[in-house]
């Protein structure tokens, strides 16, 4: 296993440089220049000059890149042209709402998911799977901002139980745990959580079905075993196929949603890259683009360590 873990090491690295190049070079080839941002509108070419030198835009890409992924080791991101504030400040705490967003989410859409995927799957062709899929159909194709606008009209502006936008009282951005917050999040972690729960409603509703209709669960009920067993036997041969689906959903939503955190004024990585998009504000994009690359490619590593802890052959292959 130790040997395992450390292949999967190693094979992260070229990926984590690879993912940092094409951050880097996503942002240069997109139109416009990032100093507008800052640069007054009757601003000197002499100013505009000094301001390129001092953020390094007069040298060339490798030399930039180069700079950039060194101070990135190091853990400088750079600062933001919009506010002059550190960027790895900026986008850490952006990050932490949208973890805390994420994992309310993964909670309820991968509880209901497997839930009904079980379900559905032990009763194949009858009217409860037709229900439970009809609710993994109907996650997948409902747009998300678009749920997120309806659940604000009728829990915040109809019946007034739920406030509509933020993340805590006042407009605050730091999160605390406490019913004062907490209703903050229960809108956008419902809206965030549905496409995860239709997916995985889906997948696990297809394993186990292929799982039940093999011989060997057939062999396990002539031997007498009780169905708690088989159950067991089910989920644990349906288990690194759904861990995979679902660490995938979780990286997505780790990765923010700019419409849901827009709808909800959610002050996570999404909403932050979307402010920095349209500020042109170079380095803060560079920053929360890499952020989120690397808990997308660190989160890959996990669920391969746990699919290979869950499933020998894995780790033997």
């Amino acid at each position: 296993m130790l040997a395992y873990i450390a292949r999967r090491i190693v094979y992260v690295v070229p990926i984590v440089i690879s993912v940092a190049l094409v951050c880097f070079l996503l942002v240069h080839i997109t139109p416009g220049d990032p100093l507008v941002a800052v640069l007054p509108a009757d601003a000197s070419q002499e100013l505009a000059a000094q301001l390129r030198t001092a953020y390094g835009f007069d040298r060339p890409l490798p030399v930039q890149f180069g700079l950039w992924l060194l101070r990135a080791l190091h853990g400088d991101l750079g600062n933001s042209i919009a506010t002059g504030r550190p960027v790895l400040a900026e986008v850490m705490r952006a990050v932490s709402n949208t973890v805390t967003l994420a994992i309310a989410a993964a909670i309820i859409g991968f509880t209901m998911g497997i839930l009904l995927g079980l379900i559905a799957g032990y009763f194949r062709e009858t009217w409860i799977d037709k229900l439970a899929t009809s609710f993994a159909i109907a996650g997948v194709s409902v747009p998300h901002y678009w749920l997120g606008m309806v659940l604000v009209i009728i829990f915040s502006v109809q019946l007034n139980w739920l406030p509509a936008v933020g993340a805590g009282p006042g407009g605050s951005a730091t999160w605390a745990w406490d019913w004062a917050h907490l209703q903050y999040l229960v809108l956008p972690a419902i809206t965030t959580s549905v496409i995860p729960m239709g997916i995985v409603t889906r997948t696990v509703r297809a394993l186990t079905g292929d799982i039940l209709s093999q011989d060997f669960v057939e062999a396990l009920r002539a031997k007498g075993l009780h169905e708690r067993g088989v159950f067991r036997h089910v989920v644990k041969n349906a288990a690194p196929t759904a861990l995979a689906v679902m660490g995938l959903q979780l990286g997505y939503m780790l990765g923010g949603s700019i419409l849901i955190e827009t709808v909800f004024s959610w002050p996570g990585s999404g909403f932050l890259l979307n402010s920095a998009i349209f500020q042109r504000d170079l380095p803060l994009l560079q920053g929360t683009i890499l952020i989120l690359a690397l808990f997308f490619v660190f989160l890959n590593l996990m669920v391969d360590i746990a699919q290979a802890a869950i499933d020998p052959r894995i780790k033997r292959g």
